[in-house]
């Protein structure tokens, strides 16, 4: 495998006489770089007005390597061969090295170009890239590429410090210009001297200043690692590039490796992701910013491949969802404004913006029946954002890099009603898209009241959440938050919002309970003009009419499985059954005979055949349960045999549990009264015993305080099961 490395534009604010000047006092020995041990020139070229001075190196170099490693190898030193090129009327200087000894086993070639800022002729700017090819080294060979790079990394800006360091030297000296070259005649002379009778020459003699002794640049004080293994550089930065100076004030402080991958990555993406204009023309697309390709290196520990595999994944996504106009085009449904108790309030000691999340004060199942997951998602969306953009704006605020926010989790009130089924199965979708789409945007997690129950959820979630996720949360039951070592050390005392005890109005929804006449059915919430991030929704919605109940067939493979239920009772009453069957049902058709039989509806289905034997091809399992108006029903059933199991919802008359009663009249009856029909939102599972015992069912979530409570619990001989109703 090759690795690589690709440097930043690092800027001097010096000019590149004075950089070049520098740069000649590394010779003929720089203490400063104990690595080199010597070098003789191979040849030495200058063109006839004297702009173009060519040199090449012999170099030999130390290596920090264990001594058996030496000793296996049979050397002590290594030699590369360095070719100077240094154009003084274009002021630029390429440097390209490439090792001689085991070249045919290890190959590295590095290049490092000098040259004038494009904004700035007073300035030089310094540019690096290298690769290290290992074909086969004594059975050594992984150990050898982490000791080449172990070593290349340490000394990477090191070279930056010598060249600083020598400029300072000058400065003191009272050299502060150097004039640029200008014309002249001489006589053009190429030779090659010999290592025991060569001359030493300086290309400083072209500037006027003092000559030295010419010694070796070796790969080790300037950078030899290029992510694109790029044979040449540019003689001078373009736009695209970034700066070294730039990455620390923006981005943070990043090890050169670190620099490399994101310069890679960025450099890939303005390369592949190209778009044909409207003139028929390629261009470069719009690519993300810098810090957001930062956090996907930095979830996968820069790890450039599987960060290159993720970014691409979310690109698409944001691509196909146009999530980069949500800000612009998302607006909040007025029920998630009045009830979703969320929002930012300041920022954190570290400057991070602060979202704060009274969750244990939240409706969630109200917010999930009245907009939907498909809304939420949206906020959630919109929120992450959002942050991404005030990171932004603090970072240009207090002049530092700010490239996540800090989360504030209440969970008072936090009970069995927010770790109800369908509740947990949305917020975990809802994970698993911020996770890939998101990473590493979370400084801190502040968890605070944490209830009993707490331990329930976190069991549920924490698979989800990734490792370098979980390590910034903080828990804090009861009033453990308060005083030192609590809640203040995170955040000014100023800003402590008033319910958490302090004196700081924080302009957050209270929440509560939302009504169940602002639930609204998946058909109700559907909006042709916005694209679905969620093609299936967790909540279905049916319609049962006169003789037209709506039903459901769950195939059970084991015994003892568990199925499990939640449903709202939308308009009208509803009894509600549970059957068993052997063999499979099918969706009753249309009887072209009977044009007076309505058909049902697209969130209507029957699956009962009329032939069927009540008692012989289908039995009950449960007793049938009437559910009123406004009334929401969880329960389980614990299976006992295999086969399929059909939940069934039908309009309620005093006659609905009847057997007796042919179901075409009641499809005639209904004609009668053509207005009345009755409307649900349900969701049900399937689950293997062990599963329903170790998480959180909906029996649990019944307990909810959601309104009064008043439960109603059957069981039958053949089976167990219960169902409870909360109106």
């Amino acid at each position: 495998m090759v690795q690589k490395y690709q440097s930043p534009v690092r800027v001097y604010k010096y000019t590149f006489e004075m950089v070049m000047a520098a740069y000649e006092k590394r010779f003929p020995t720089c203490p400063l770089i104990p690595v080199f041990l010597g070098s003789e020139k191979v040849s030495e070229y200058k063109s006839e007005d004297e702009s173009l001075h060519i040199v090449e190196r012999n170099c030999k170099l130390n290596v920090d390597a264990p001594r058996l490693l030496k000793k296996i190898a049979g050397v002590e030193y290594v030699s590369f061969i360095q070719k100077n090129t240094v154009n003084w009327k274009e002021r630029t200087l390429l440097i390209e090295a490439h090792n001689e000894t085991f070249s045919n086993r290890v190959f590295v070639n590095e290049i490092c170009n000098y040259s004038v800022h494009p904004d700035n002729e007073e300035w030089t700017c310094f540019e690096q890239s290298a690769s290290l090819d290992i074909k086969s080294f004594f059975g050594f060979e992984n150990t050898v590429e982490k000791i080449a790079m172990r070593q290349y990394t340490a000394n990477i800006k090191k070279g930056k410090e010598v060249i600083e360091h020598y400029l300072n030297e000058l400065t003191a000296q009272g050299i502060r210009h150097i004039p640029r070259w200008t014309p002249r005649v001489t006589v053009a002379t190429t030779e090659v001297v010999p290592e025991s009778s060569r001359p030493a020459l300086a290309s400083v003699l072209d500037l006027g200043v003092e000559p030295s002794e010419d010694l070796p640049h070796s790969s080790t004080k300037e950078p030899l690692t290029n992510l694109c293994g790029q044979e040449t550089l540019p003689t001078t930065p373009d736009a695209d590039k970034l700066d070294a100076d730039y990455i620390e004030r923006y981005l943070g402080q990043l090890t050169p490796m670190q620099e490399s991958y994101l310069i890679q990555l960025r450099q890939w993406l303005q390369e592949t992701h190209k778009g044909k204009s409207e003139a028929g023309d390629w261009k470069a697309e719009k690519i993300p910013k810098d810090e957001h390709i930062l956090r996907f290196l930095r979830a996968r520990d820069f790890n450039i491949d599987k960060a290159r595999e993720i970014l691409c994944l979310s690109l698409t996504w944001r691509k196909q969802y146009q999530v980069d106009y949500i800000l612009e085009m998302w607006r909040p449904p007025q029920v998630l404004v009045n009830y979703y108790t969320g929002g930012w309030h300041y920022h954190d000691r570290d400057g991070r913006p602060l979202y704060i999340l009274r969750l244990g004060q939240m409706d969630t199942k109200g917010l999930l029946k009245a907009v939907g997951e498909e809304a939420i998602l949206r906020h959630v969306l919109s929120i992450n954002e959002d942050g991404q953009k005030r990171c932004g704006e603090n970072t240009k605020i207090f002049g530092r890099p700010i490239t996540s926010w800090t989360c504030l989790v209440d969970l008072e009130g936090l009970n069995m009603r927010h770790l109800w089924r369908p509740g947990v199965k949305a917020l975990l979708r809802i994970i698993e898209v911020v996770e890939a789409n998101y990473p590493e945007t979370l400084g801190r997690l502040l968890i605070l009241r944490a209830p009993r129950v707490f331990p329930v959820l976190w069991t549920l979630v924490n698979p989800f959440i990734n490792e370098n996720t979980r390590q910034k949360f903080l828990i804090y039951s009861g009033n453990n938050y308060q005083g030192m070592g609590g809640l203040i050390d995170y955040i000014d005392k100023e800003i402590v919002p008033d319910f958490l005890g302090g004196d700081c109005l924080c302009n957050i929804p209270e929440g509560g309970m939302v009504p169940k006449s602002l639930y609204q059915t998946e058909e109700m919430l559907e909006n042709a003009d916005q694209i679905k991030l969620w093609t299936e929704a967790i909540y279905q919605s049916a319609t049962m009419f006169k003789g037209a109940p709506h039903e459901k067939a769950i195939e059970i493979l084991e015994a003892s499985s568990v199925i499990t239920w939640d449903f709202d009772i939308l308009k009208g009453d509803v009894v509600f059954n549970i059957f068993h069957s052997k063999q499979a049902p099918q969706i009753s058709r249309k009887d072209s005979n009977s044009p007076l039989v309505p058909l049902p509806t697209g969130n209507n289905v029957q699956l009962i055949d009329k032939s069927w034997v009540l008692g012989v091809d289908y039995s009950p399992m449960e007793t049938p349960l009437i559910c009123r108006e406004g009334e929401s029903v969880q329960g389980s059933h614990v299976t006992r045999w295999p086969g399929f199991y059909i939940l069934q919802w039908k309009m309620h008359s005093p006659w609905s549990c009847s057997s007796n009663l042919p179901r075409v009249d009641d499809v005639l009856a209904s004609l009668q009264v053509s207005s009345h029909k009755c409307k649900i939102m349900f969701y049900t599972e399937a689950l293997a015993s062990e599963d329903f015992r170790g998480s959180m069912t909906s029996l649990e979530s019944c307990q909810s305080g959601f309104s009064q409570l008043s439960a109603g619990t059957t069981s039958s001989s053949q089976s167990q099961g219960s169902s409870h109703i909360s109106r």
